[in-house]
């Protein structure tokens, strides 16, 4: 990747709707070596997807809790079985495993607290292997973001 790259990957990264026309205009391409860029960009895998943000609030989900998880065991096996179990869940959107005093922390959205007590009861306690969870609710979001940091360097 060179520093044009770096500039497309920035512009798609704040609105992955634009054109391939005017992402060109904005990195100083014209159209086809731009389009070209792109396309090898996606088939490396540096861009897996192009996604939609929604605004949580607007959709319903207004409770955000990171649970961390302690296994009982931690057997490869047992490892990859959690692992698997977890990521089926649809209320999770990330599952992070970790070094130090907890195995996994889970980003968990849900509607409300009632509704991730629901979740705790039926979903999360039916997991074998957990051995401990502790769950933090977050009170505010100072700050989100879902694009990397990527200097535009020459």
């Amino acid at each position: 990747m060179d520093h044009i790259d770096i500039k497309i990957l920035n512009v798609l990264q704040k609105d992955s709707t634009i054109s391939v026309k005017d992402v060109a205009k904005k990195v100083g391409l014209s159209y086809t070596p731009t389009y070209e860029r792109i396309k090898q960009l996606e088939e490396t895998g540096v861009i897996k997807s192009r996604a939609t943000i929604l605004d949580p609030s607007k959709v319903g989900i207004k409770l955000f809790v990171y649970c961390n998880i302690t296994l009982k065991e931690q057997s490869k096996k047992s490892l990859l079985d959690f692992e698997k179990s977890i990521s089926k869940i649809p209320e999770i959107m990330e599952v992070i495993s970790l070094s130090g005093n907890y195995d996994y922390m889970l980003k968990i959205a849900t509607r409300d607290i009632e509704s991730y007590n629901n979740f705790v009861m039926n979903k999360l306690a039916n997991i074998p292997n957990i051995g401990q969870y502790h769950s933090n609710i977050v009170m505010s979001v100072v700050k989100h973001e879902t694009a990397f940091y990527l200097p535009e360097e020459e």
